[in-house]
């Protein structure tokens, strides 16, 4: 009787520290999860209207240009008279008279234009002012407003610092490139045919092309308002010539050193061009960049990547040397340290970056390095403030206590941070970055023309109201502020969207918009936004007033329909935050193109929306009825009042193009919803309404691919992830059923267990199997026991009950979708049964069966009886969205898994005793980590994660095309090989514990050398 109060006060004691290490495990998940939101303050709040339409005044015949002769001048005179031949007509006749009191300082661009409409004249303190004016006039020209306009009026500019992307220069259109629309890397593979992987290095024929589209796009930006220029590359361009003897790095016969002179002969002329015009030339590069031979050299000379070494930083200071006497044209640098890794490189170039500077001390000691050398050499440093990941210089972008702890203390006049101006990405729905609001450094504001998230620009998205927003807040709240970064065409993969290419292919004139509206209110941020968007209605598609009227309402209506169709606006308009970083207010799209359909996105949306449900639903009809309204409105307008009825045919078929996708992404919202809706309450009604959501977006998706899926010009959006998570939703309810049958069965095999103790039961077909498999389970002491005297029959209920339905309840788990969770999961028991196997195998190994069986019943029973209440749908809704539940999930199940380790060698230890069977199990669990752990690090981790997350839907599916799962989970790729080496050494204590050990004569003990393996 003692013996058997011990057993159960000993069995207590487990349970109650199994369910203690449970409830760490799930507190811990629980905290890593971290979901939470709150209301996002301070959405800027955007004002679009449409300006009075006016008929276009024709520009005068300019009889007569006198202005200094130089390259600059010439250049905004050529622009002018481009202009005023591209208006088709003129009216009288005018002269110009061009003066400036100095060449430099370029900083200095105000003009004062004098004199009449029919004798113009531009006066300045320096020649920017005086080119800024004629560049003006022909503005005014393209605009169709009067020339005169600004008579007797001195002309300033707000921001004197206006910096443009290098545009598409160098990308070749190429159709072939954006077929499949699943090429997610953001190198843009410009210059890609010039670039020759032998000598000579360069192709000539490739650079002419290059050079003529590379001079017409800096001419383009200079009279748009723009004055420098981000050019991508750095290391290239190097030969460390100055890093210790001048062959440390590269060899004297190493081809990177002569195509570095290579690089320099070809692009120096470019550079060149544009610095004669008046353009900065920053030459922009992630750190750290690297070669395969320099960072060869750093591991010699620093032991690797040691970033927070000041001494490390010199080696790139020498390069900034190099590179500022070889292409005296280079203004300075630009500098990320947020973003890196193959996605961004060029394939085939031994030119990569890494994401390597992530401490505050390493970005330090880069930036007091890099800022002493440009002080000295007369040169800038931009940095771009743009980072994720965790800590002070992971939110550095938009946490001002972190940008502080970075930046704080480094004043040097020749840094400049550069800064989204979006607390975040270029997403809609985010407040304005309060980071632009601190510190002591030069600024600038990052805005993007052609919105990545927003369909690549491919969609009408006036986006006026929000820049004039923007920039008057932040001047008047930093006096720091100083100018702006447009990115005219790059940000995010270039072939995954529409082929829109600057100046050369596609509809880029639509998003040209956003780069005029930016430039003319960084000049000008009390301009009319809806004026500028009618200059531009003008410049490019009609004069006519109707037309315009038209156009400009359509335009008016744009964020409207963008935000509407594209963002769920309850879920859009909190800020959310998960894994320990703050996701996008878009996140239903994930990323770009890429219509999600993982549990964990979808679950924590409806979650966070929940209170706006209907709203959120509704959002996406009345986006689609805007997007019908912006159609029609153009469509009704006269064909021949347009200028061009190719631009007209575009900007209609762009309008379709968006009432179809809108259609598309309206259905699958209420589907996705709906669902989640079920899973939530389990109303019948919500069911229904997903069945009829699901019905409309299988209908509305597949003319989306029919219409758009062979289009490079307006794709179809990537649905791959979307019907992934369709179909394990539609299965939800049969899993469900089939959870409960499973469980059901179970429960009465168990029951059947219990009541075998009784003889009128007892006799029932297959009570020994199912009384052993319950008495061992929960009472491992007796296994021997319970199996002794057992039939055939029996022991292969004993084996056969608990495995079918271990196979069949993660079948349900994975809605017999997953095979990969099912054959991992399988070959772990499988491996740990081996193992206990090859222990036992000259000892009746049916007691361990029937305590390992038992256990794993146990288990099995819980998950069922999550599973049955609405599939595994419901199970990881719960997970994602009530820590509750998530918790008290968690812990049972962790306990219970440790059980079954439990009951193996607490059976087992009947046989051969505590200790001995201690070491079996860790044993049997190490083997477990070492070849599963094994096979993963040979397969690779990234590799496995993707396989599974595809058929579980579980993280967003584009996250393995774009970032990578280890990578944006922050799981070191060698977790695996860790993985190993812990299994490994589990397996060596197991097996030293597991080994007979012998009394000496002293009544000391050692492990047996002897029979050690046999009795193993």
């Amino acid at each position: 009787m003692k013996r058997a109060l011990r057993q159960r006060l000993t069995l207590l004691g487990v349970a109650a520290a199994l369910l203690a290490l449970g409830a760490g495990v799930a507190v811990q998940v629980s905290d890593a999860l971290g979901l939470q939101s709150e209301p996002s303050i301070g959405i800027p709040v955007e004002e679009l209207a449409v300006a009075p339409a006016t008929a276009a005044v024709l520009p005068p015949q300019f009889t007569s240009i006198d202005a200094p002769d130089d390259l600059r001048t010439n250049t905004a005179i050529d622009a002018l008279r481009d202009a005023v031949a591209g208006a088709g007509a003129t009216e009288g006749t005018a002269t110009l008279t061009v003066r400036f009191d100095a060449a430099e300082p370029d900083s200095d661009q105000s003009y004062t234009v004098s004199g009449s409409a029919e004798a113009i004249t531009i006066a300045a303190p320096t020649r920017a002012g005086a080119v800024l004016g004629i560049y003006d006039l022909a503005s005014a020209v393209r605009a169709g407003r009067p020339v005169a306009e600004n008579l007797g009026r001195t002309v300033d500019s707000a921001l004197p610092f206006r910096m443009v992307d290098l545009g598409a220069v160098g990308v070749k259109p190429d159709p072939a490139g954006y077929t499949d629309g699943t090429d997610y890397s953001h190198n843009s593979n410009a210059f890609k045919d010039v670039i020759l992987a032998d000598a000579p290095y360069i192709d000539a024929t490739e650079l002419a092309v290059a050079t003529s589209e590379f001079e017409e796009y800096v001419r383009h930006s200079l009279a748009l308002g723009y004055n420098a220029i981000a050019v991508p590359g750095f290391i290239e361009y190097l030969t460390f010539d100055a890093v210790r003897d001048g062959t440390d790095v590269y060899a004297a016969d190493d081809q990177h050193r002569a195509r570095a002179l290579a690089m320099r002969e070809a692009f120096g002329p470019l550079l060149d061009y544009a610095d004669q015009l008046g353009m900065k030339v920053y030459m922009r590069t992630d750190m750290l960049a690297l070669s395969t031979p320099l960072a060869q050299y750093f591991d010699e000379a620093f032991g690797g990547l040691a970033t927070e070494d000041p001494r490390f930083w010199d080696v790139y200071r020498a390069g900034l040397d190099e590179l500022y006497a070889a292409l005296p044209a280079v203004d300075g640098v630009v500098i990320r340290i947020g973003e890196a890794g193959r996605v961004y490189d060029l394939p085939g170039w031994d030119y990569y970056s890494e994401l390597a500077v992530t401490s505050v001390d390493a970005v330090r000691a880069m930036l007091t390095t890099f800022s002493e050398q440009a002080e000295e050499s007369g040169r800038e440093v931009i940095f771009r403030s743009w980072s994720v990941g965790v800590g002070a210089v992971g939110d550095m972008h938009t946490n001002p206590e972190s940008y502080a702890q970075v930046l704080d203390g480094i004043d040097s006049p020749a840094l400049v941070v550069s800064t989204k101006y979006s607390l975040g990405d270029f997403y809609s729905y985010l407040p304005l970055n309060t980071t632009l609001e601190t510190g002591s450094q030069r600024r600038i504001v990052e805005f993007q023309s052609r919105r990545e998230f927003e369909a690549f620009g491919a969609l009408p998205n006036d986006l006026g109201s929000l820049y004039q927003t923007a920039l008057a807040h932040f001047i008047a709240a930093n006096p720091n502020v100083e100018g702006i970064w447009t990115w005219t065409q790059d940000g995010g993969p270039w072939r995954a969207g529409p082929m829109t290419l600057e100046l050369k292919a596609g509809f880029w004139q639509l998003y040209e918009l956003n780069t005029e509206l930016a430039a003319r209110l960084a000049r000008d941020p009390a301009l009319d936004p809806a004026a500028l968007t009618a200059d531009w209605i003008h410049e490019w598609f009609s004069d006519d007033p109707a037309t315009v009227r038209a156009i400009a309402t359509a335009m008016s209506e744009s964020r409207d329909a963008v935000t509407g169709g594209l963002y769920i606006g309850p879920f859009a308009s909190q800020r959310v935050e998960a894994l320990g970083l703050e996701p996008p207010p878009m996140m239903w799209i994930f990323e770009w193109d890429i219509l999600t359909g993982d549990s964990a996105v979808l679950s924590v949306i409806y979650h966070v929306s929940k209170s706006e449900l209907e709203t959120a639903i509704d959002g996406g009809a009345e986006a689609v009825r805007t997007a019908e309204s912006m159609r029609d409105v153009v469509a009704a307008s006269d064909p021949a009042t347009w200028k061009d009825q190719g631009l007209r045919e575009q900007f209609v078929a762009a309008l379709d193009y968006q009432v179809n996708l809108f259609e598309t992404l309206g259905s699958y919202r209420t589907m996705v919803l709906r669902h989640s809706q079920w899973l939530d309450t389990g109303s019948s009604t919500a069911k229904e309404q997903w069945a009829a959501a699901r019905t409309a977006f299988d209908g509305f998706a597949a003319e989306h691919e029919a219409r758009y899926g062979d289009s490079i010009e307006l794709p179809a959006f990537n649905l791959t992830a979307a019907r992934i998570g369709e179909a394990r939703a539609a299965l939800d309810l049969p899993m469900a059923w089939l959870a409960r049958i499973a469980g059901g069965l179970l429960v009465l095999w168990l029951a059947l267990g219990i009541l075998a103790r009784w003889p009128r039961f007892a006799a029932w077909p297959g009570a020994a199997a199912a009384r052993a498999l319950w008495l061992a389970g929960t009472r491992p002491w007796r296994a021997a026991g319970a199996v002794a005297g057992l039939s055939t029959a029996s022991r292969v209920l004993l084996v056969g009950v608990p495995a079918v339905l271990l196979v069949v309840s993660r079948g349900i788990y994975g809605w017999f979708l997953a095979p990969s969770h099912l054959l991992f999961t399988t070959a772990a028991w499988l491996i740990f049964a081996a193992a206990i196997a090859l222990a036992l195998r000259r000892r009746s190994p049916w007691a361990v069966i029937a305590a390992v069986g038992g256990a794993v019943l146990l288990r099995t029973l819980l998950l069922l009886a999550v599973l049955a209440v609405r599939g595994p749908g419901h199970y990881w809704f719960e997970f994602w969205t009530d820590p509750l539940a998530r918790t008290a999930y968690i812990t049972v199940a962790f306990a219970l898994f440790l059980w079954v380790l439990v009951a193996a060698g607490w059976s087992l230890g009947i046989q051969i005793g505590a200790r001995r069977a201690t070491g079996v199990v860790l044993a049997a669990a190490g083997l477990v980590l070492a070849v599963l752990g094994g096979f993963l690090g040979a397969i690779g981790l990234e590799q496995a994660l993707t396989a599974w997350n595809d058929e579980m839907s579980l993280m967003p599916w584009g996250l393995s095309r774009i970032l990578g799962l280890t990578v944006y989970l922050e799981i070191p790729a060698s977790t695996p090989w860790y993985a190993v080496v812990g299994g490994g050494a589990l397996l060596l204590i197991g097996v030293l514990l597991a080994l007979p050990w012998r009394r000496s004569a002293r009544g000391s003990s050692a492990p047996s050398r002897s029979g050690a393996v046999a009795e193993l």
